[in-house]
């Protein structure tokens, strides 16, 4: 008896793998509200299409375990190359371990060089534990100091 191995596919995602982004999207953020239904979909819609921002998927068993998303960004600095920035970096909890982030990111990464960028930026959480796996794919914490202002909730209008 063989045992076929799985097909282990890296790519763009489209709208059509909205529910798996969105269930990635969940175990990511831990109960932050997602935008969700008709109006999720038109997020995602809008992501995808939006000029220089690719979202890249795992694909395994039919299924989207692991995903990330590349903002390519115009620049006026280093001879007017692009820089870029990370987004959303998650696996599944069941498929973490097996190197299926790494991918994901190499893939970035590539994606990026060939766009001709000078750097990558991210952040991650303190409490996360991510740290060290972004070490591990050449990442450094002791360059640049991150820094974040949030609006939480979202800013409303007062009414008039």
């Amino acid at each position: 008896m063989s045992v076929l191995s799985p097909t282990i596919t890296v790519r763009r995602l489209t709208i059509d793998d909205y529910e798996d982004y969105l269930g990635l999207l969940h175990e990511l953020t831990g109960g932050v509200p997602l935008a969700r239904g008709e109006e999720g979909r038109a997020h995602f819609a809008k992501l995808l299409d939006h000029d220089g921002t690719m979202v890249f998927g795992l694909e395994i068993y039919d299924q989207i375990v692991s995903c990330a998303t590349l903002h390519i960004l115009p620049n006026m600095t280093y001879g007017g190359r692009p820089y870029c920035l990370v987004e959303n970096v998650v696996t599944l909890q069941a498929y973490r371990g097996r190197g299926f982030g790494r991918m994901v990111m190499d893939t970035l990464r590539n994606e990026a060089w060939q766009a001709n960028a000078y750097k990558i930026m991210l952040l991650t959480g303190k409490d996360r534990g991510a740290k060290g796996f972004y070490e591990s794919l050449g990442y450094k914490a002791d360059q640049k100091h991150g820094m974040v202002l949030r609006q939480v909730p979202p800013y409303k209008a007062p009414a008039t």
